[in-house]
């Protein structure tokens, strides 16, 4: 079975505990991305800082008063921790914790469970208590797109695509936190934005080095110009 380790993304896009309100929602909108992990200087993951804890502001929802008689039933530490996440101005006083994560092994069908159970849109991958990678829906959906999830996965795959995110990583041009690569029987899938044609010849190019690959699927998009002009400054 595909695992975490196949699918996940790991160019994450992270913040530290101490990066404002109002760098996270600029970050959040630039990078059109709906959350961010909240990590230590050692890559250990604290929390998660989602759109969700953004709008609860009162900047953006208004200052929200209880009525008197239900707040007498309300616990004080409850509304003491709802006033610090509204009005807080920095990461570790708005994200949530604590954070659900999963492990590079974990299967894509228990990812899938973890998402729903948890009404989530993406968990952190964990190793050894630091932050890895990161799994969303879309990679969930490219790897459908991809192959067979049922199937059992081939560890030349995994291998193919390890070698060529390292490749990627090393290439100044590849903005890697808004694309994945998912490989199956040998055949390498491109996903996300790219922001230019040059850039998407050079990405199916370095696909089809790598030992072992037989085929190369472009699922690329094109960022409009405007767009990808603000993400190369």
């Amino acid at each position: 079975m595909l695992t975490a380790a196949d699918v996940m993304t790991t160019d994450v896009i992270a913040v530290p505990p101490d990066a404002t309100v109002r760098d996270i929602a600029t970050l959040l909108r630039s990078k059109r991305i709906s959350g961010v992990p909240v990590v230590d200087a050692a890559g250990g993951i604290l929390g998660i800082v989602t759109e969700g804890d953004l709008v609860l502001r009162e900047a953006i929802a208004g200052e929200h008063h209880r009525s008197w008689w239900l707040s007498l039933f309300d616990d004080p530490n409850v509304i003491a921790r709802d006033y610090a996440k509204t009005h807080g101005r920095v990461a570790k006083d708005v994200m949530t914790t604590p954070v659900i994560s999963v492990g590079p092994a974990t299967t894509l069908s228990e990812i899938a469970k973890t998402l729903e159970r948890h009404r989530i849109k993406r968990v952190p991958v964990v190793k050894d208590n630091k932050l890895v990678g990161i799994v969303s829906r879309s990679n969930l959906l490219q790897a459908l797109a991809a192959a067979d999830v049922s199937r059992q996965a081939v560890y030349d795959d995994r291998a193919i695509r390890e070698q060529l995110l390292a490749e990627l990583k090393k290439q100044h041009w590849v903005h890697m936190g808004l694309k994945n690569v998912v490989v199956q029987d040998g055949v390498v899938s491109l996903w996300g934005m790219v922001s230019s044609e040059d850039e998407r010849r050079a990405l199916r190019i370095a696909a089809e080095n790598m030992p072992g690959v037989k085929g190369v699927e472009d699922n690329l998009a094109l960022i409009p110009t405007h767009k990808a002009a603000r993400l190369s400054t």
